[in-house]
């Protein structure tokens, strides 16, 4: 037989090209291949290693036939004659057969390759232990192939050896090991105890300029995403929220893209062309993703483009694509446009909130999987909300086929896991339950990077404040532009020009009435669309063609952010039965408002209308103040309870709410130190967990410029105000106008008002911030201060 082989397969004179079309040659060979396989275990200790010698060059070459049967037949008379004597055949193996891996220019030679690896493990079993450092390596980077069958092989046979990994230090090497497979050995292990071990893993030095100082844990998480970059390996990054994922994301896109230009230019190489990158998010994100890296990178090394827009506006930005090199795009118009964004080989895809493709049966979950990407990466505060089934589906966008086939899976980790998870299950139940959940641990954790607020709590300052920004619905904005060319910014105008002479706004309600119109319009459309507002009838009208109301929540900016916030929380996402949880990320949140009408909105438009599983209490002026108390003790002491829902006048002062961690600012005041007092109610003496703190801000408006003006920092332990404010430059009257105006306008202002001279009578911003009274004293918090004189002038 072996005969046979040798004078079929001349080592000298091979040429697999040229073997196509030669069926009967290759039937003759599947033949040979199949008695060698079974007469293999007979063959005599004493002429094996002749037999070896002989064939396993002549097996090697024919992983690369172009007939899909020889080389499987090769590959299992490879994992056989390994059962007869593993160290020659591992050694030729990783001599021979790991090269064809990175064979980029032959999907055959890879597919061959991956099939003998996979041949040989199935084979050897718990006998490959010794060797499992020497194959896993090549075998992570045939889990990003190209080419589907080799991808799915690697992905099987690396699930399948990661498992053993835990017993690699417990075998001893096989006595006839070479030196050189030791050597490889430590190499190798080096490697997988970075892998297994991210604190391991060297500082990865950022090689462009970023505008921020990272913590040692983001240090940590950036060397990490550094790692699996180098490897080609995928992952998904699930810190708790408010520690920082954008940022550390942020720096591993920058430094790969200027890594790659520079490659690049050296060398004109193919594997380095400079490719764009794709972050896939929640449509309230795309506008706060494109802040962020503005905000960290300048554009030389990260240039933006928000996607978004009406198919007619999407395909005007489909031409500009080209100009940038990161694209932010929804989850909802990836898939709409999937065939556009599948059309583009992307560096980087990036989905943020992840585990929004939880379900791998939606249509945005099937469009993602199409798009193609060099590495491929998940953000997720919450990976698995309900049910380990979710995980498949992630790791089906990052590797698929590591986790099997969506039935594998289900029969071997999610059924044993929640069977166990019945409170009538039996002790075998249990036992398996158990067993799955660390197969699945082992095989996942490598590709996992998850920290806490707790782990990471020396290296945090007690509160962590965001600004969360969103965009206004065109509702909004059509509300706004009227106001523009409304009579009442027309007084305005004369009434700003009058007091410049003076240099003090006190006692003139003017500034004050269009200053609180406009806040409300940042906040909900309903808050200024009483009967009484001349544009009432119109929207109304407008609104009723649509199909739509005032009640949904897409008029205005701030409760799809809200909503998302929330459900990034952990909270409202609806119960799944008997949840098979792997992460509990359990958050409790205090949702501040200015106004009792808008904490109507949330509870009536958001919680009982789009999120019924939140449960939440209500604190506001018609609770008499003798039973405040009690509503505070029934939230601190009730974990049930998900939201507190508070005015910032009622719940700002003298209250103890240490049950919660995070706290949101639906509205704002325009004095600091009332929102800071607010945010202390959460972060006290008692609050043993860092306390994040988000503010909904509108982008383009009133409310970004003042929130600007006022911008305050939150220091390590002592809350202090930023002395930003009391150095103001002097601004004229345009640049106070341009408060009320829509657009961000701020670097013109910088502009002129550094041109211009400033005046001993000039009206400053510092004057108008500081004369502002505060916006809800008792009187005008239960009057709700009348605009209805304010409205009548809204006429154009």
């Amino acid at each position: 037989m072996i005969d046979h082989l040798k004078n079929t397969v001349d080592l000298a004179a091979f040429d697999a090209p040229a073997l196509i079309n030669s069926d009967a040659a290759a039937e003759d060979l599947v033949s040979s291949l199949q008695v060698l396989e079974v007469t293999c275990p007979a063959i005599h200790p004493e002429i094996l290693p002749q037999v070896l010698e002989d064939s396993l060059p002549r097996l090697c070459l024919l992983l690369t036939h172009p007939y899909r049967a020889v080389r499987h037949m090769a590959a299992r008379c490879m994992g056989t004659l390994a059962c007869l004597s593993s160290v020659p055949v591992m050694t030729h193996i990783v001599d021979k057969v790991l090269p064809l891996l990175g064979a980029v220019d032959s999907d055959i030679q890879r597919q061959g390759a991956v099939e003998a690896l996979a041949s040989v493990a199935e084979k050897l079993q718990f006998s490959i232990v010794p060797y499992i450092v020497l194959l896993v390596v090549p075998l992570l980077g045939c889990m990003s192939d190209q080419n589907q069958p080799v991808r799915l092989m690697a992905t099987h046979c690396f699930a399948t050896l990661i498992q053993l990994m835990p017993l690699d230090g417990g075998i001893p090497n096989p006595p006839n090991l070479t030196p050189e497979l030791i050597e490889q050995k430590g190499r190798e292990r080096k490697f997988l105890e970075q892998l297994l071990n991210p604190k391991s893993i060297e500082d990865y030095k950022i090689p462009v300029p970023i505008k921020a100082e990272l913590r040692s844990y983001q240090q940590s998480g950036v060397n990490w995403l550094a790692f699996l970059n180098k490897y080609k390996l995928h992952g998904i990054l699930c810190d708790d929220m408010g520690l920082g994922k954008t940022l550390q994301s942020i720096c591993i896109l920058a430094g790969d893209h200027y890594f790659r230009t520079q490659q690049y230019k050296k060398t004109k190489s193919p594997d380095s062309i400079p490719l764009p990158s794709l972050v896939i998010c929640p449509p309230t994100l795309t506008g706060h993703w494109v802040y962020e890296i503005e905000k960290f990178m300048s554009k030389a090394y990260l240039n933006p483009l928000q996607y978004i827009g009406t198919p007619a506006e999407r395909e005007k930005l489909r031409s500009k694509v080209a100009c940038y090199n990161l694209v932010v795009a929804s989850y909802d118009i990836v898939r709409k446009d999937i065939d556009f964004f599948s059309s583009i080989k992307w560096n980087y895809c990036i989905l943020d909130e992840g585990h929004i493709i939880k379900n791998g049966k939606t249509k945005s979950s099937k469009a993602i999987k199409q798009l193609t990407a060099n590495h491929r990466l998940i953000l997720s505060g919450t990976p698995i909300q309900n049910n380990v089934l979710e995980l498949w589906s992630l790791f089906d966008f990052l590797m698929p086929g590591f986790l099997g086939t969506e039935k594998q899976f289900t029969a071997r980790y999610s059924r044993p896991i929640l069977a166990s998870r019945d409170p009538k299950s039996s002790p075998k139940e249990q036992e398996a339950g158990v067993l799955a959940m660390e197969a699945l641990h082992r095989q996942v954790l490598p590709f996992l990077l998850r920290r806490i607020k707790e782990d990471v709590l020396e290296d945090l300052p007690p509160k962590i404040t965001q600004d969360y920004y969103c965009e206004l619905s065109p509702l909004q904005e059509q509300l706004y532009e009227d106001f523009a060319r409304s009579y009442a910014h027309q007084s305005l105008q004369e009434t700003l020009a009058h007091t410049a002479q003076s240099g003090t706004i006190q006692g003139n309600t003017h500034i004050f009435q269009a200053l609180r119109y406009l806040q409300n319009v940042c906040n909900h459309p309903k808050l200024v669309l009483s009967p009484r507002h001349p544009e009432y009838d119109k929207v109304v009208a407008q609104l009723k063609q649509q199909n739509s109301s005032m009640a949904d929540i897409q008029h205005a900016a701030k409760l799809p952010a809200l909503k998302q916030l929330l459900l990034d929380c952990g909270i409202g996402v609806p119960p799944a039965g008997q949840a098979g949880e792997l992460v509990v990320n359990q958050h409790r949140a205090l949702i501040f408002c200015q106004l009792k009408a808008m904490l109507d909105i949330l509870e009536q438009d958001l919680f009982k209308s789009n999120m019924p599983s939140v449960t939440y209490l209500r604190l506001d002026g018609s609770i008499s103040p003798g039973m405040r108390h009690d509503v505070v003790t029934a939230f601190n002491n009730d974990p049930s309870i998900d939201v507190l829902l508070l005015t910032t006048h009622v719940g700002g002062l003298g209250l103890n709410l240490t049950g919660a961690d995070t706290v949101i600012f639906v509205e704002h005041d325009w004095n600091p130190m009332k929102d800071l007092q607010a945010m202390d109610r959460a972060h006290r003496i008692g609050q043993k967990k860092v306390v994040n703190v988000y503010r909904l801000i509108t982008t383009g408006t009133l409310e970004e410029k003042i929130m600007g003006l006022q911008k305050f920092k939150l220091m390590t332990a002592n809350t202090v105000i930023n002395s930003e404010n009391e150095s103001m430059e002097t601004m004229g009257t345009d640049q106070l106008l341009d408060l009320f105006s829509l657009g961000d306008k701020k670097k013109d202002n910088q502009k002129s008002s550094k041109s211009q001279p400033a005046s001993s009578h000039a009206l400053t911003m510092k004057n108008v911030l500081e004369t502002l009274p505060d916006l809800w004293e008792e009187k005008q918090y239960e009057e709700e201060y009348d605009l209805s004189t304010f409205m009548s002038n809204l006429r154009n």
